[in-house]
């Protein structure tokens, strides 16, 4: 009797709650708000769950609509993969952090806690000098005295310009834009100083790379959508909403009626549906620049390289700052990702152009011998709107848009850049901010 007597409160008080968007920050909400008790309904423009980080078919393989990587501080995606039952430790191809170029110089962290793996790796790590690895070790630690905060308009070229050159340049600089997609020199020093702290000085295994061995709809998309399906949530695919309308205790949206609204979709579309109601919320939105990324794909059978993750020089002609070995950590033998972040010149160029110049720079940035015969351009993914340009000082829109409408999305005001931690964190504060049933 009180089992049923519960049951019936929950009915009672459990909201009817629109999610806008089916990327991870919509997949988060949904999630959270349906084991929060309410009647969700996720409505999403394309044919499947996944928004920007998801596999895609190309002739005859999956490959992801752009690269990405997890690291082990991102305790809610982490989270919410096991909720709806992927499993991590099967999914991810998990190692210590490694920022590793061609001839093997760079930094590679061994296991154990942060701060002493930090020291050891830098110290045992080729390539430095005494110079290099002082002034790093004296940054690292006046940040750590400060809390990892610093003055929001610092941009991370300002806040690294007591290092040395070759720190900022072999390291600094992929960090930065591999963390924010942004060039060091217009990036936000505050938030690469919180993604440092999480990432470097939060616990052990915080810095750890994870890679993931399939698709990315393998990671998460496909697992929630089973989920929320089973939880009785409505998924409607291929919809976009037109609008949505102010109605008595809630909101119309789509063809139902609903008593919240969170919009998980792209701040583009946010801003176009929340415009009649909250237009300098939506003005917000709309005054965010963006970064893309692009991905080239190449193609050769029988290469396995060094490292599963290498870092790679840029200059003039070579554009991509990291390729990923796919084989080596579970995918298709011989497929190797080539991405090349704050892409603005890449896609300027061409993506064709683009394309030819990362093969080139393959062939240039590894050893005699590493390639039996050319690689192939097997793929190229372009996102033109990857993130938000995190520049210093950025005032990005706040998760609540108007009473009983909310916004997440990794572009949402918080602590982090644009990354899948950021985006599924922001969907589970949209969701936690509803009354439990």
């Amino acid at each position: 009797m009180d089992r049923d007597a519960n049951q019936l409160a929950r009915t009672l008080t459990a909201l009817r709650v629109a999610v806008v968007g089916a990327g991870w920050a919509g997949i988060a909400a949904a999630v959270h708000a349906r084991r929060r008790g309410h009647v969700v309904g996720l409505f999403e423009m394309a044919g499947e769950l996944g928004g920007r980080a998801r596999g895609v078919p190309v002739k005859g393989l999956v490959v992801d609509n752009g690269q990405h990587i997890l690291i082990g501080a991102y305790s809610a995606t982490l989270e919410l993969m096991r909720l709806v039952g992927a499993a991590p430790e099967a999914l991810l191809f998990r190692q210590p952090l490694s920022l590793v170029y061609p001839d093997g110089s760079g930094l590679r962290l061994p296991p154990g806690r942060p701060v002493g793996a930090f020291i050891r790796g830098l110290f045992g790590s080729p390539g430095w000098t005494a110079a290099d690895r002082l002034t790093l070790l004296r940054c690292t630690g006046a940040w750590a005295l400060r809390g990892f905060r610093c003055a929001a308009g610092l941009s991370v070229a300002e806040l690294c310009a007591p290092l040395t050159a070759a720190v900022r340049t072999r390291l600094i600089e992929p960090l930065c834009v591999a963390a924010l997609n942004t060039p060091a020199a217009q990036a936000s020093a505050a938030v690469f100083l919180r993604v440092l702290r999480d990432a470097l000085f939060s616990g052990e295994g915080s810095s750890d790379l994870l890679l993931p061995r399939r698709p990315l709809s393998d990671l998460l998309p496909g697992p929630a959508r089973t989920w929320l399906e089973a939880q009785g949530v409505r998924i409607a695919l291929g919809h976009r909403v037109q609008e949505i309308a102010p109605a008595p205790r809630g909101w119309r949206v789509a063809d139902g009626h609903f008593d919240r609204v969170i919009l998980a979709c792209t701040a583009k579309e946010a801003a176009r549906l929340s415009a009649p109601l909250a237009p300098a919320w939506a003005a917000a939105a709309a005054a965010l620049r963006y970064e893309p990324i692009v991905t080239v794909y190449l193609h050769c059978t029988g290469v396995r390289l060094e490292q599963p993750m290498t870092v790679l020089r840029t200059r003039p002609g070579q554009p991509a700052q990291f390729v990923f070995d796919l084989g080596a950590i579970g995918g298709p033998p011989g497929l190797f990702a080539f991405v090349i972040s704050g892409a603005a010149e890449a896609v300027a160029a061409g993506l064709a152009d683009s394309a030819r110049a990362t093969l080139a720079q393959a062939m240039a940035a590894f050893p005699a011998g590493t390639w039996p015969s050319v690689p192939t351009i097997f793929h190229v993914a372009a996102e033109k709107r990857a993130t938000f340009s995190c520049a210093p000082s950025l005032s990005r829109p706040a998760m609540v848009v108007a009473p009983g409408l909310f916004a997440a999305g990794d572009y949402v005001d918080g602590p982090y850049p644009a990354t899948l931690e950021g985006a599924v964190r922001s969907g589970r504060e949209a969701a936690w901010s509803l009354p439990a049933a």
